[in-house]
């Protein structure tokens, strides 16, 4: 069966704009945007993310640009629509231990009121407790105390003062210092050389009597301090019972404020005990120094209370480090940055003159804590990317439970000199959306099973899927949404026909369009680019083939240069006339960002001997695994065509033509194999005609990938020297529904001048390279095989088989002489 030539409408699908049944995409844009093509991924999505079970994370596998992110965090948002606001989560002052902050959850929007009730508290206790303290009535009962204790104290010193005033002793007070002076016989004080003067027996009495004054003073000393301390606890009391009632009044208001049940009302409830009592214990601080007092030492005085208040303050304060007051769903938490801070937490530290000081108020809350009751998105690449992380959140994983750290790298980790602030650790409830690539996700079934099993539910996103009418409109869907959000004229349906055969030509397959929708996108914006600049509103068809062909003209720059040297005659490229041993194939060159296929001359010969066939590339290091295994089922294919001729005496050797920088790949096997048929029967192969197809141990054609390229390629060099009608290409038989080929080359087709050739088997090819009958096909073969074995002639005279046959024996008999000859001169 010959090679069959394609006609022009199989060479590309076309798809009619009066099918896809809108004017504009204007009339899509407020549809909701489908799971194109991502039926499965789309099931496992909603399976995992409403399965309120630990350890069923989601694990999407898929590639750059699928849309993976973008539609797991609708799916997110979808689910989290579903589910309860979460609590509030704040930190609070820790009165018995003070380096262990102490956590309090509280329903949504009760962590701001608390906050703001402790606030409102502080502040109002500031300008209230002054007024109240020098209140009418609390002077009076703090007058009256005084009074009760002056009274004492002056009895308990007239005592003392008689008693000294009996042993001639004058007592007085100096700056709470007692001054006791020697009197004379009329009262009157004795100077140091008046009590000189005195008698040794007076001196020794008067010696004696100031030891006894000094006794009673100290007996005097210790009785009064006991009424200080009666007075200053009962100052003390009145203080704290007049300014009680205050607190207790902004305690109450704020415990009201909080009626709804909540799971730590014990720790809250103890916790404003404790504020309660911390403010009583130093009312003292929130009154102004007396303004009498000047000078330095009266205003650093002041500025210590100061500063001694703020503490207080500081200390009956909220920490909110996660607010949910005003949600109506359960948090999505997209994290494009994760370290160790931004997920888990860190601890900011103030300084104080020499020290780093760190509380409860310089907490801060990472992503996890934010997305507790809800969900958080994460890349696997950005955990790998900082040292540490992923095993931390492996660790997370395992507990469910979260602690803040110093600088969120773990303990010891804050500023040096700060005291180590340990938070209290808190539950976390959390649905994990991980995104990888299908390699990062078997590596982490390999090398970390552990956290591999916390990943139960794999959302596996297809780079390709199944064209239908649905998913063609709801491409559309995704164009109009495109222009929705972007403010972009919106497209005509012959624009969006052409974005849609788009997709097909990147998934290389007539059926199938591809699932990277970050390529549509793009397209979009850059069509309705050049549409602004030429002042259109509706994006036309036009516009979409200018972006189409500005795109390729900012990227093909090395495609470009190659041609040019074929142009120059620095490449070698025969495209007419028939060569024997010759043949022209085609690759397909791969930058990343943009592919474009490429002529390559492959030559091969063939001689008399006994080293069988030679791949030069693979002698030179300059082939990849794949092209070597396709030249060896080659020479398997090769060896079982002419096992009759057993056995073969052949060299032959086979290389890909100034080509330096390396084969890979088994697309050119067919070639190679056409070259050698060529070489062995002596027959031309057509220049005109470049070939592509991999080939299997039967001889039949597989398909290839690149295949658009690589035809656009040769044509692209054929159309520069001149199409005659004779250039064309031949491919495998099962690529043609992968065919989405340039305008130009179908228009080509249409006028005859290129030609698009079909072969299922080798044989095909063979025949129309050369022009004579392949005698190799499965049919010929046999029947070939039967003429043999009845012993008549065969069916087939003149064929490539047969003058390969007729070569390959006329080596055999070359070899067996020159063998023959060797065993002569050696006897």
């Amino acid at each position: 069966m010959p090679a069959f030539a394609l006609a022009p409408h199989q060479l590309r699908l076309t798809i009619n704009p009066a099918t896809l049944g809108f004017a504009s995409t204007a009339e899509l844009q407020d549809l909701p945007l489908p799971w194109i093509g991502q039926e499965r991924a789309q099931a496992a999505a909603q399976f995992g993310l409403g399965l309120h079970q630990p350890d069923y994370h989601l694990f999407v596998l898929g590639e750059v640009g699928s849309g993976r992110a973008s539609l797991l965090r609708q799916a997110m948002q979808t689910a989290a629509a579903e589910r309860a606001v979460p609590p509030d989560l704040c930190y609070l002052h820790n009165f018995d231990t003070p380096d262990r902050p102490r956590a309090l959850r509280l329903p949504a929007g009760q962590g701001r009121q608390l906050r703001q009730g402790l606030a409102d508290m502080a502040k109002n206790l500031q300008a209230d407790i002054p007024k109240r303290l020098a209140a009418a009535d609390f002077k009076a009962e703090a007058e009256c105390i005084e009074k009760t204790w002056q009274t004492q104290e002056a009895e308990a010193f007239a005592a003392l003062d008689a008693f000294a005033e009996a042993r001639q002793f004058r007592l007085t007070r100096d700056g709470g210092q007692m001054v006791f002076t020697l009197t004379g016989p009329k009262g009157q004080p004795l100077t140091e050389s008046e009590a000189r003067a005195l008698p040794r027996e007076r001196r020794a009495e008067i010696d004696a009597a100031e030891q006894e004054v000094r006794t009673e003073i100290a007996r005097f000393l210790e009785a009064a301090r006991p009424l200080e301390r009666a007075r200053d606890d009962a100052l003390a009391t009145l203080r704290r019972q007049t300014i009680k009632p205050l607190v207790e009044h902004a305690l109450h208001d704020i415990r009201q404020g909080l009626r709804k049940q909540i799971k730590d009302t014990v720790k809250l409830t103890h916790w404003l005990d404790q504020v309660e009592h911390a403010v009583l214990a130093d009312i003292d601080l929130f009154e102004p120094l007396d303004a009498e007092r000047g000078g330095d030492q009266g205003t650093d005085a002041e500025d210590d209370r100061k500063d001694a208040l703020d503490d207080l303050l500081a200390r009956c304060q909220v920490n909110l480090v996660v607010d949910n007051h005003g949600r109506t769903a359960a948090p999505v938490v997209v994290e494009d940055n994760p370290t160790q801070r931004t997920l888990f937490g860190s601890i900011e530290h103030g300084s104080d003159a020499d020290t780093v000081q760190a509380d409860h108020t310089g907490i801060h809350a990472g992503s996890l804590l934010k997305a507790h009751g809800g969900f958080i998105l994460l890349h696997l690449h950005d955990l790998a990317a900082e040292e540490g992380l992923w095993q931390r959140l492996r660790r997370f994983l395992r507990c469910g439970r979260l602690q803040i750290d110093e600088g969120g790298g773990g303990p010891g980790h804050g500023p040096l000199g700060a005291v180590a602030l340990q938070p209290e650790p808190v539950d976390v409830d959390v649905k994990i959306v991980l995104i990888g690539s299908v390699d990062e996700y078997y590596a982490l079934q390999d090398a970390d099973p552990d956290a591999a099993r916390r990943f139960r539910v794999k959302v596996d996103f297809s780079d390709h899927f199944a064209a239908t009418p649905a998913t063609h409109h709801a491409t559309a869907i995704l164009v109009a949404q495109v222009c929705k959000k972007r403010g972009l004229p919106h497209f005509g349906p012959d624009a969006v026909a052409l974005v849609l055969e788009q997709t097909h030509r990147e998934a290389d397959d007539q059926r199938r369009q591809s699932a990277r929708f970050a390529h549509t996108e793009a397209l979009a914006i850059e069509s309705a680019a050049l549409c602004k600049a030429r002042g259109g509103t509706l994006v036309q068809a036009a516009d979409v083939q200018a972006a189409l062909a500005a795109r390729t003209q900012r990227h093909n720059q090395p495609e470009e240069e190659l041609h040019d040297s074929i142009t120059e005659g620095e490449r070698l490229i025969s495209l007419a006339g028939s060569i024997t041993g010759q043949i022209n194939a085609m690759t397909q060159i791969d930058l990343g960002d943009y592919r474009f296929g490429f002529p390559v001359r492959i030559t091969a010969r063939t001689f008399a001997g006994q080293e069988g066939l030679l791949n030069i590339e693979r002698e030179v290091d300059m082939s990849g695994p794949i092209h070597d295994k396709g030249v060896l089922i080659l020479h398997s294919y090769l060896t079982a065509l002419f096992s009759h001729v057993a056995p073969l005496a052949l060299n032959a050797s086979i290389v890909f033509e100034q080509e330096y920088s390396g084969v890979e790949g088994d697309s050119a096997s067919c070639a190679e194999l056409y070259a050698l048929l060529s070489s062995l029967s002596g027959l031309p192969l057509r220049q005109g005609i470049a070939v592509t197809g991999a080939l299997n141990q039967h001889g039949e054609v597989l398909p290839v990938g690149g295949i658009n390229e690589k035809i656009e390629g040769w044509f692209r060099a054929c159309a520069t020297a001149g199409l005659d009608g004779t250039h064309g290409v031949l491919i495998p038989a099962r690529n043609q529904r992968h065919l989405m080929l340039d305008r130009t080359v179908l228009d080509a087709v249409e006028r005859g001048l290129f030609h698009v050739y079909t072969m299922g088997h080798v044989s095909e090819g063979i025949a129309l390279l050369t022009g004579e009958a392949s005698g190799m096909s499965p049919a010929e073969l046999l029947q070939a095989q039967a003429d043999e074995l009845a012993g008549g002639a065969t069916t087939v005279e003149d064929t490539v088989m047969q003058r390969a046959e007729l070569t390959l024996r006329a080596y055999r008999r070359a070899c067996q002489s020159a063998g023959h000859a060797r065993r002569g001169r050696a006897r």
